[in-house]
């Protein structure tokens, strides 16, 4: 097995991003990732939700694709969002179902819609990337004192 550590983008927008085997165990490495990302940006408060959503978006390529490897990605495209990518080779763009209330699959994406702000796939010719973006909470400036 073969893979790559998390490493930070050197230019453009803050990132983390690390190439896993795209299997069911890479789901716990993601949240990990996450989690280090979130943390390191002083915004771990949205690990929770983050985390759940890096699991779905894993848990699609990994049970609905055939490709050895996918991609994490964690960014942070302004200050004040937060965005969670898995990338793989297929092309295959995933549907939201409406499962059936005693149904043990089908509702990752449902989940990812109601968790996050907004969410997507981009189409690339080689495969895909399914993404979701979470609002980083705002910082909280004390009010100048006055003299």
């Amino acid at each position: 097995m073969t893979t790559t550590a998390a490493r930070p983008a050197s230019i453009g927008a803050p990132r983390y991003s690390e190439t896993m085997p795209c299997e069911p165990e890479s789901a716990r490495r993601a949240r990990l990732l996450i989690s280090a990302a979130l943390n390191a940006w002083a915004i771990g408060d949205l690990a929770d939700t983050a985390t759940l959503i890096v699991s779905e978006l894993v848990g699609n390529s990994v049970q609905h694709t055939s490709c050895r490897l996918l991609r994490v990605i964690v960014s942070r495209p302004s200050p004040h969002r937060v965005k969670i990518a898995v990338i793989d080779k297929a092309r295959t763009i995933p549907a939201m179902t409406s499962p059936a209330d005693d149904a043990e699959q089908g509702r990752g994406l449902f989940l990812i819609d109601v968790l996050s702000d907004r969410w997507g796939c981009d189409r690339h010719p080689w495969g895909k990337t399914l993404w979701a973006e979470l609002e980083a909470p705002r910082a909280v400036t004390a009010p100048a004192s006055r003299s």
